[in-house]
């Protein structure tokens, strides 16, 4: 898939889980329908994101990458993001790996809770891509 192909498919994403994230409140009568949907929404929007990272890099900068936290190490390695954002990036797909992993509703209320930090993360990225 070109790189034009993967930022649509990030972008898309990413507008959906803004929305449910931006929408969520926690007196909202179906909190937790709403709550699993953006945590939803947060692991396919990862995905997006790293997939395109990837392309992202190997056409910009020659850099292969074959995990998410390898390239979000190239993007800080690169000049994209500076050592905070890596941490966040990082914990951002830790997180993403224990949502998709295991089911606990303490972990998803937690992983919820940060989803608005990771949605202003990405969208300092989205003008690089």
């Amino acid at each position: 898939m070109d790189l034009e192909k993967r930022k649509e498919s990030f972008k898309r994403a990413f507008d959906r889980l803004k929305e449910v994230v931006e929408n969520t409140k926690k007196e909202d009568k179906d909190y937790e329908v709403y709550r699993d949907s953006a945590i939803q929404r947060f692991e396919i929007t990862t995905e997006a994101f790293w997939k395109c990272v990837k392309v992202f890099l190997k056409i910009r900068e020659g850099v292969v990458c074959s995990s998410p936290k390898a390239c979000v190490r190239e993007l800080f390695l690169n000049g994209y993001v500076d050592e905070n954002d890596l941490e966040n990036f990082f914990r951002m797909v830790d997180d993403r790996n224990l949502t998709s992993h295991t089911y606990n509703e303490e972990v998803a209320e937690k992983i919820f809770q940060r989803l608005g930090s990771y949605v202003k993360l990405l969208k300092k990225l989205e003008v690089c891509l």
